[in-house]
């Protein structure tokens, strides 16, 4: 069976150029009524494997055009573009064929591009060559599709028609062009091991196939043997350096062209045909090179090989003096992965740079010995290196650098082995940091929190609980100090990123240092508290005692009889001496309320201050009144004094009710700025605006006026045209229930209006129900005002 040229070719081209429609067609018909997503992805993977093989082609191509041009001193740079014109489509002609074509016509316009591409086109059908749905427009419009099938004829026209193999067989088949060279290179590598060539893809992939070429027709320039199937990019890379370097053959393919799961056919095609003419003429030179150069080889083959030796010694030698000054370099990097890069880049020379080098030595020793040889089989003087480039010299400096590798490895390994513990080391210094700034904040935040309780008992246990805190992290300073010996341990071995662990360790002191200070605080904050209970307690006394003081004086009872009389007079001796006792017990409190009253600024801790001294001031007022009784009593005619009740009543808890109008109170006036709000107009209708102000309130004969300011307050303007509301009868209380702002304290009067106040913190509201007490002379210390006393004084101090 025998195929044309023309119409071998011609079904090259249909099938390759046309074989993406087909696939597009066949994947049309078998996805339409598949998932459109899976039909798109399968069209874009085909369009990305067109696309690579096409850039390929265009590549290879490229090169392939530009090695012939550059007998004309030309060259292209993109196959698209430089050809449309048609200029350099006739110079590749002209050269591939040797013929003269005509002339190109000048000018840079689209009718002078087609003019001059239908001038190539024309001679290619003289050649014979069938251009199949290709015209000269699809050229100049840079068609990539069809520009490739036109470089793909041109290819087929002259560099692969030629070659024709015939096989010995009953019918002596001639086989096409394509198969001819598949043949050709299939009998040039018989034998090689790992070599199978039976395509123009897949069978080059590992590179062996080149490498096998070369060998067959240059066996100086591979030692095929050392070769590997695995290694697929060293033997493409190898044989395409030798190729260009050593044969002067175009490097049409790069590696990683070919080291692909289907290398394109074409470009493979290409490129090997190259070798088939050059190997081709090759052997005509060889043949004609024995008869000529016979006389002359034996004569010129010794010097080169002299000279040869020389620059190879040379060239050794200087490697090697070099390679051991670097290795004796003992500046290593100051980090993990720079000592890891260099003791990879240390592999690299032992694996990569330092064996062909030894190689290099050991072909010395083979040259040396092959040109002696051959000198004394030509009896000729025996060639001996000068002094210093001797085998034995090239061996002694080879020990130098074997010695100097050694010692290289070993300093590598042991500042490894330094920067691994130091990473290790702040991987550690990290881990601890973290626990003790998180445990550090944790006890800032609790130490910062004031939640003594509001009575002698709960402070006497937040005494011992702060007590057992501050032994807990008294006890901790150790592990502060481990965290700070450890970043003193990197600092001392130079740490790559000591910055770093620096700022990380004076964060850890700066949290340390301030826990002790908040510490100190909360300590100093706590005993005035607990002094603070203490006064509050023997103040409770006192009153107490002053109360049951009170009942006793206001009795009538003086006795029926001479007896009882005397009996009254000697318990009344035992109460004023009962009395001059409790009066130096209150001075005592006054003097101890001196020291929570004399210390702080700021207004808030003035008014907690002044409340502080009213309370004392009662109190000494209390014990007066109590001693005029006691001398009414002595007198017999006592003056008619408030009843305990009413009076405990007027000092009774915060939620109280203020007196009525038959009550006798004296005239007083206080003012200041509050934040109001009206909840109520009625007993059961919401106030119509119950937004906030803050108001200047004026509390005068059982009154409170509201005004815009002091200003408004002395020239009795009211905010809003707002009326006075009495107080009498009113209910004061602190507002509990009402979570949207806190400090809020209620006033419900007798007509159902029901007004919020708010003080500006906490320590602020004590001293506004101070406002309302004072004037209704509300100065007993109960329970909740005991709380109240507390809190302000724990945000004082």
């Amino acid at each position: 069976m025998s195929l044309s040229v023309c119409d071998c070719r011609h079904m090259e081209i249909t099938q390759q150029y046309s074989s993406s429609d087909t696939v597009n067609n066949r994947w049309d018909d078998e996805w339409d009524n598949e998932n459109s997503s899976a039909r798109l992805f399968e069209r874009s993977r085909i369009k990305a494997l067109a696309d690579e093989r096409e850039a390929v082609q265009k590549k290879t191509f490229t090169k392939w055009v530009n090695s012939h041009l550059s007998r004309v001193s030309c060259r292209i740079t993109d196959l698209y573009r430089d050809l449309s014109d048609g200029r350099m489509l006739i110079k590749l002609l002209e050269v591939l064929s040797g013929e003269r074509l005509p002339k190109p016509t000048r000018g840079r316009m689209r009718i002078h591009c087609l003019e001059n591409v239908d001038k190539a086109l024309q001679f290619l059908k003289e050649q014979r060559v069938h251009l199949e749905n290709m015209g000269s427009h699809d050229i100049v419009d840079g068609n990539h599709r069809l520009t490739l099938g036109l470089i793909w004829t041109i290819i087929l026209r002259f560099q692969i028609q030629d070659i024709s193999v015939e096989t010995d067989g009953d019918n002596k088949e001639k086989r096409s062009a394509k198969d001819a060279l598949l043949l050709w290179c299939q009998m040039k590598t018989a034998g090689y091991p790992n070599v199978n060539i039976h395509n123009f893809s897949t069978s080059w992939r590992d590179g062996m196939a080149f490498n096998a070429l070369i060998h067959k027709h240059r066996p100086d320039l591979i030692d095929f043997d050392k070769l590997k199937k695995s290694n697929a990019h060293h033997n493409l890379q190898n044989a395409f350096n030798l190729a260009e370097q050593h044969l002067g053959l175009t490097k049409l393919l790069d590696p990683e062209d070919i080291s692909v799961d289907h290398p394109d056919e074409k470009s493979v095609i290409t490129y090997v045909v190259t070798y088939y003419h050059y190997f081709s003429k090759m052997k005509a030179l060889k043949v004609e090179g024995k008869r000529i150069g016979k006389v002359l080889d034996n004569a010129i083959e010794t010097e080169k090989m002299i000279e040869k030796y020389e620059s190879l010694a040379s060239d050794l030698l200087e490697w090697i003096e070099q390679t051991i000054i670097i290795l004796n370099n003992r500046k290593f990097a100051n980090s993990l992965n720079g000592v890891q890069q260099q003791l990879q880049a240390f592999n690299t020379y032992r694996t990569v740079e330092k064996p062909p080098k030894f190689t290099e030595k050991g072909n010395l020793e083979v040259l040396l010995f092959t040109i002696q040889s051959k000198m004394r089989a030509n009896n000729q003087k025996v060639y001996m290196p000068r002094e210093g480039k001797l085998i034995s010299d090239i061996n002694k400096t080879w020990e130098r650098l074997e010695k100097a590798e050694h010692e290289r490895e070993l300093a590598l390994r042991t500042e490894l082995i330094r920067q691994e513990k130091l990473e290790q080391l702040a991987r550690r210094f990290d881990r601890k940091a973290a626990m003790r700034e998180t445990w550090l904040s944790e006890n800032q935040r609790l130490v910062s929190q004031d939640n003594f309780g509001f009575d002698l008992p709960a402070v006497d246990a937040a005494t011992k609980k702060h007590e057992a805190i501050e032994t807990d992290i008294t006890a901790y300073e150790e592990r502060v100090q481990a965290v700070v010996s450890v970043a003193k341990e990197l600092e001392a071995e130079k740490y790559h990123d000591i910055k770093r662990i620096a700022a990380r360790k004076d964060n850890v002191i700066r949290l340390w240092e301030y826990l002790l200070e908040l510490l100190k605080a909360r300590r100093q904050r706590l005993e005035m508290n607990l002094g603070l209970q203490r006064v509050f307690q023997e103040m409770l006394y006192i009153m107490d005692w002053m109360d049951e003081m009170k009942m006793m004086l206001l009795s009538q009872d003086y006795g029926k009889h001479l007896l009882g009389v005397e009996d009254l007079l000697q318990k009344h001796a035992l109460v004023e001496a009962d009395i001059g006792i409790q009066a130096d017990r209150v001075k005592a409190v006054n003097n101890n309320a001196q020291k929570f009253a004399i210390d702080g600024d700021g207004e808030d801790v003035l008014n907690i201050q002044a409340a502080f001294i009213q309370i004392v001031n009662h109190i000494v007022f209390y014990l007066f009144e109590i001693m005029n009784g006691v001398a009414e009593q002595n007198s017999k005619a006592p003056s008619p004094i408030p009843s305990p009740t009413a009076s405990r009543r007027g000092k009774g808890s915060l939620s109280s009710t203020l007196p009525t109008q038959n009550q006798d109170l004296p005239a007083a006036q206080l003012e200041g700025f509050l934040h109001r709000k009206h909840e109520w107009e009625g007993h059961n209708k919401k106030a119509s605006s119950r937004s906030w102000h803050n108001v200047y309130c004026v509390i005068n004969n059982q009154e409170m006026g509201f005004y815009k300011d002091n200003k408004a307050a002395g020239q009795g303007i009211p905010y809003h045209n707002a009326i006075p509301i009495s107080l009498m009868g009113a209910v004061c209380d602190v507002a509990m229930d009402y979570k949207k702002k806190k400090h809020v304290f209620k006033l419900r009067v007798t007509d159902g209006n029901e007004y919020l106040f708010q003080a500006k913190e906490e320590v602020s509201l004590f001293p506004l129900f101070n406002i309302l007490c004072h004037l209704l002379k509300i100065v007993s210390v109960a329970k909740t005002k005991q709380c109240l006393y507390v809190k302000q004084m724990n945000n004082s101090f």
